[in-house]
């Protein structure tokens, strides 16, 4: 008899003509201890899965088992967090996690469970900010005291959906750590929802897809293979993992690439008119000033005093090149951005971009966020053509809804251009900010980590748009993430940070790879898992004070030794 077991699930919502088939006959068998990894599609159903296992919700047909016994409603025995965090906004971080330690674990002496609590806030970094409340938090931080309350409570099984997507890299790697160290510890019964290969591949004995909905249902298995504990590095030179990364991403594609074709697809061309902000003249291609930060310096001030987030940040961009900045949260990538959109005052140092200085905002700069900010009450169409209608007021009526129309189909909203954006997934809204970027045609488009709440084949469709963008217009490009495999496939250089405060460029990576870029064709390029390696340890290291000679030493190692690297070895003796 299985542990955990979905027989005949079928799942749909509405009644009537407004039904919406979602699930549709999902059969799994899981043992005890076996740890699960579910990939799928945005609206595949991934999320009503995980309600039906919590208890959440209740299937049409079907039912789901824990050893023999059904499942109808919630109970400890299952562990849940959520990709949006619910915490209650009164209580402390010590708190939130208290109130279900104190539910789950009344027997305890208090001191038992005070000493519990502690214990797994300290597990997700979140010590320091014991007694904050969620309002004075980040919103990866209050993913991380949700982390913390259902690990705390050493549920039979735990129910991950897509806890870690919002996380920096070296945060979500300690809880993928610390996780595995768990579910080896204790032999927990795990399914993760999640939009990453690389972390179904580290953690899980089996990785299965949901294939795309409506009438979801699952694909092939692909059994994990590899040794226990599981090692980022270590896997990186790994045939068998390039090998099951490889068949798990080209599965995902070919399944996505098999959907439907919404409504209103027909390819509207982009009119030939040009925006107000262009400049009089033309920059010079290879002038490696067209975007420049001067001794970038951001202090805010604190109760202790000012505290400097970025100190001493110096970077020459070209135009038309595509620069990834990568680095540990808190490191100040996105206070660069800010600074760089004229959102957030610059302490000290400047921008000139176009040899104009940066002093306040501007729609040269085209700006995607992590969250997009829309209009609730306005259509796509609607969001996208603000901007529109402010940089080209000179455009005919027809050109500029030509121009909103384009982009929002290049972003897959074709069938949506006239839904109100509360109407809109998350993952739908962010594509309709992505698409009033892109129709700005600014100097400067920035991203702050615009894919990290999407689903894989969305977010690799997002990115072959964006650089089917970038090649046709040459936009110079910023993008803030915490992927390293986004930050090589996008980038002409990787940028690297160093942990704040006080942070500045660390090291820079030259990314040598042919354009136009496919994720195919990057998977099978002998030096893209050089590139990778290269990353992994720079934000392995990050947290060590490493001397100037080992450094110089890796990048000479990698091939990215310079002139540069040869005066700061000369310069340390």
């Amino acid at each position: 008899m299985a542990f955990l077991e979905l027989k005949n699930i079928s799942k749909s919502f509405g009644s009537g003509k407004e039904v919406t088939p979602v699930l549709n006959n999902i059969n799994l068998s899981i043992e005890e201890g076996e740890f699960i990894a579910i990939v799928g599609f945005s609206g595949s159903g991934k999320s009503t899965l995980i309600n039906l296992l919590a208890g959440l919700e209740v299937p049409d047909t079907g039912a789901v088992y824990k050893q023999g016994k059904q499942l109808t409603e919630p109970g400890p025995d299952r562990g849940i967090v959520f990709q949006n965090y619910s915490l209650l906004p009164w209580l402390t971080v010590y708190g939130n996690v208290a109130l279900a330690v104190d539910q789950a674990f009344r027997h305890w002496s208090p001191a038992t469970r005070r000493a519990h609590v502690k214990r797994y806030i300290d597990m997700v970094n979140l010590t320091p900010a014991m007694e904050k409340r969620p309002a004075e938090l980040s919103g990866g931080m209050r993913q991380r005291v949700s982390v913390a309350r259902a690990l705390a409570m050493n549920p039979d099984i735990l129910l991950l959906d897509e806890p870690l997507s919002a996380l920096d890299a070296l945060t979500r790697g300690k809880l993928q750590d610390e996780i595995e160290r768990i579910w080896s510890q204790d032999k927990k019964t795990v399914m993760l929802i999640t939009n990453d290969v690389d972390e179904a591949i580290l953690l899980a004995d089996r990785i299965i897809p949901l294939n795309p909905g409506p009438n979801a249902t699952l694909g092939p298995e692909f059994r994990v293979n590899l040794p226990r504990p599981r090692d980022r590095k270590i896997m990186n030179h790994d045939e068998h993992f390039k090998t099951l990364r490889h068949q798990v991403t080209e599965y995902l594609i070919s399944v996505g690439l098999q959907r439907p074709q919404t409504e209103g697809d027909e390819e509207v061309q982009l009119p030939e008119v040009k925006p107000n902000t262009q400049s009089p003249h033309a920059a010079d291609p290879n002038d490696p000033r067209y975007l420049e930060f001067s001794e970038l310096v951001k202090i805010y001030p604190t109760p202790k005093g000012p505290a400097t987030v970025v100190d001493g940040f110096n970077l020459k961009v070209k135009k038309g090149e595509f620069i990834s900045i990568i680095g540990h949260s808190g490191c100040g990538k996105s206070t660069v951005l800010s600074m760089t959109a004229g959102l957030n005052e610059i302490s000290e140092g400047g921008i000139i971009l176009d040899g104009k200085e940066v002093t306040d905002a501007g729609p040269d700069r085209g700006i995607v966020f992590q969250a997009p900010s829309l209009f609730p009450w306005m259509t796509a169409f609607e969001n996208v053509m603000l901007g529109v209608n402010q940089v080209y007021p000179h455009a005919s009526k027809a050109e500029r809804s030509d121009i909103v129309s384009y982009y929002l189909q290049r972003v897959g909203l074709g069938d949506a251009l006239h839904k109100k954006a509360a109407e809109l997934s998350n993952g739908m809204c962010q594509r309709v900010g992505i698409a009033r970027a892109f129709a700005l045609s600014p100097k400067l488009l920035l991203l702050d980590e615009p894919f990290g709440m999407l689903d894989s084949l969305t977010r690799w469709e997002l990115q072959e748009v964006l650089m089917e963008v970038w090649t046709r217009t040459q936009v110079t490009a910023i993008l803030v993430t915490h992927d390293v495999d986004e930050a090589i496939m996008l980038a002409d250089r990787v940028v690297m940070m160093t942990n704040g405060p006080n942070a500045k460029v660390g090291d820079v990576l030259e990314i040598d790879l042919p354009r136009p870029r496919s994720r195919k064709a990057l998977l099978a390029h002998p030096d893209y898992y050089r590139y990778r390696e290269y990353l992994i340890n720079f934000l392995a290291e990050c947290d060590k004070v490493e001397p100037i000679a080992p450094r110089i030493e890796r990048k000479r190692r990698f091939g990215q030794f310079n002139w540069r690297d040869a005066l700061r070895l000369r310069k340390a003796g």
